[in-house]
């Protein structure tokens, strides 16, 4: 790949998109993410998935504009940019977008694809689409309404205006400000905490998490059959046991938490 620079390690792919000089999201950049992404669809030892930029000023300015003009090629890469949101959207993986730069149009629309989103005091975050006389085309809209309501979405797509990510964290177009001084050791702790999940216990989340949105009801009855499938497991049960006998249920829980868990972990690995 010649636009992203992927590594892998410790049940982490860091994904770096460099496409000079602002990273626009050109077919060769959209090519390239679907066909990593598909390539982890098979992938069991990748659990997390994350979006850096090589760009020290933009994490992505737009969508190509040399493909919005109605051709068989124009209509033909917006719908791959389009199956690029969907790719990123159902990846069984946990994806994580840090921007610490510009993301505009479809560069926010990647960012919002994501499962979480990070910012710092660099970043910028706008659906100006309405500029150059075009609606957003990468579920721009769809993700402003949902996230933010009626009247604040509208505000925000009807004047193209850039929110800091201190704004963007409280209308939820991204999940956190992060300092920058604080990044890498936010980071490090987030990685920390999901790199070593099964698959499908991020799968579950995002299942159980997308069906409430769309259905409380639903949600509530697909969280108590995982629930119920789950308790039925030998693995479950396993961990009730040491759990309970390293403290579980009793005054530890109040004063070392993490150590309770901490001796239930060892106390399986000497099991296996």
């Amino acid at each position: 790949m010649s636009k992203l620079s992927i590594t892998k390690k410790e049940g982490v792919a860091n994904v770096m998109i460099s496409n000079p000089p602002v990273n626009i999201l050109t077919i060769e950049v959209i090519k390239e993410v679907n066909a990593f992404i598909n390539s982890l669809k098979d992938d069991k030892e990748i659990k997390v998935v994350l979006f850096k930029s090589s760009n020290n000023q933009f994490f992505s300015a737009h969508f190509d504009l040399n493909l919005i003009n109605g051709t068989p090629e124009g209509i033909s890469g917006s719908t791959e940019f389009n199956n690029m949101i969907d790719n990123i959207k159902n990846m069984k993986q946990l994806s994580i977008a840090f921007v610490d730069g510009i993301a505009r149009g479809g560069g926010n629309e990647f960012v919002m694809a994501c499962d979480l989103a990070y910012g710092t005091e660099n970043a910028a975050f706008a659906q100006p689409e309405l500029g150059v006389n075009i609606p957003t085309g990468g579920q721009g809209a769809v993700q402003f309404a949902r996230r933010m309501g009626r009247g604040k979405a509208l505000q925000a797509l009807l004047t193209g205006a850039d929110y800091t990510a201190q704004q963007a964290e409280k209308l939820n177009i991204i999940t956190q400000f992060i300092p920058k001084s604080e990044a890498d050791t936010f980071l490090e702790k987030m990685l920390a905490a999901t790199r070593n999940l099964d698959l499908r216990d991020i799968e579950m989340y995002k299942e159980i998490v997308e069906t409430s949105i769309r259905d409380e009801k639903a949600g509530a009855k697909l969280e108590l059959r995982y629930f119920l499938d789950r308790a039925r497991e030998d693995k479950t049960q396993a961990i009730f046991n040491a759990f309970l006998k390293h403290g579980g249920q009793t005054e530890r829980e109040a004063s070392d938490f993490p150590g309770l868990f901490a001796d239930t972990a060892a106390e399986l690995s000497k099991q296996q």
